[in-house]
């Protein structure tokens, strides 16, 4: 089969398209024939070995997909061959025609869903979840302003937000990311390449602030984001590419909190909890994802200096 090899750490011209052995199938493993592959932006920083976790080298890139079981070893008793399915990890990596997964990183994939729709699940709509439930714990009725909601994280805070009965606020930096998330219902839909963007969420709030600040960019928001909460308002930061300095005086003020996340460190039941959640959504459809862009898998690297790039729009996936 062909897959995405990793060889040293470093720019996406790192990223090369290699044939490689099938994997073999041990007890409790699924093998996945990958019809679809979900770019996330964490896995540019692995890339470039300045994340937490480094894999050994060389590896393929990926933990999202979707696509149909090959097959199910013993022991597996949720999927059988030729379940359509999307992976939420994966032990070989996804950027590959195959992958090979445990039992509980494949989920059944919607026959109203494609394989595009189904790779972009996994991290996006996992990391929301995580962040609005199991962190922000929202609350309906409550103000929800994701900064930065235009890319495929950002989209399903919208959906997810909206679906728990918020008031969802969302900021974007291209007129198409603004359409986009105006068409997700967020209302008001804010420009953040304009200074004062922030001052139609006060107005919208009546000067309250928001209760939840959902933040792709804490490098550039958080101390924006800090001084617009509401009384009790939290904070969950997603993405960050650096350090800034903030003034702890917001926090003290409307007694907030900040929330990090990190999606690898769920534990096995939060994961069973986050994707039993969000189940019922993608059953009815009130959970779609937005797909920005496809790439065959051989343009891999095309695809990540397309995610570095600014103005995020939906979802990115490679096709096999």
């Amino acid at each position: 089969m062909y897959a995405i090899r990793v060889h040293e750490f470093g720019s996406p011209d790192v990223l090369r398209f290699e044939e490689v052995p099938d994997p073999g199938l041990a007890e409790g493993q699924v093998l996945v024939s990958v019809r679809a592959v979900g770019v996330n932006p964490v896995e540019t920083y692995i890339r470039y070995g300045t994340y937490a976790r480094r894999p050994a080298l060389p590896y393929t890139p990926g933990m999202d997909g979707a696509g149909v079981v090959m097959q199910a070893a013993r022991g597996v008793a949720s999927v059988k061959a030729g379940d359509r399915v999307y992976i939420t990890g994966a032990i070989t990596g996804t950027y590959a025609e195959k992958a090979l997964c445990l039992e509980a990183q494949v989920h059944k994939l919607p026959d109203t869903m494609d394989f595009g729709q189904g790779a972009a699940l996994g991290v996006p709509y996992g990391t929301a979840f995580r962040a609005l439930f199991q962190k922000a714990r929202i609350r309906t009725g409550e103000t929800v302003l994701v900064h930065g909601g235009s890319g495929g994280v950002g989209t399903a805070c919208i959906q997810l937000a909206r679906g728990a009965g918020c008031r969802v606020a969302a900021s974007a930096g291209t007129k198409k990311g603004l359409d986009l998330v105006r068409e997700l219902g967020a209302a008001p839909a804010l420009d953040h390449t304009r200074p004062d963007y922030l001052d139609s969420l006060r107005e919208f709030t009546k000067g309250r602030g928001a209760d939840v600040v959902i933040e792709m960019r804490a490098d550039l928001n958080l101390a924006k984001d800090l001084a617009i909460l509401a009384p009790g308002g939290r904070v969950v930061i997603i993405g960050s590419r650096g350090s800034l300095p903030i003034n702890p005086r917001d926090l003290m003020a409307t007694e907030g909190m900040v929330f990090g996340v990190m999606l690898f460190l769920a534990t096995a039941e939060e994961l069973f909890e986050i994707h039993e959640g969000l189940a019922p959504g993608l059953r009815k459809g009130t959970l779609r994802p937005v797909i920005g862009k496809e790439f065959p898998l051989q343009d891999a690297a095309a695809a990540h200096k397309a995610i570095e790039a600014s103005g995020a729009y939906g979802k990115i996936v490679l096709i096999p």
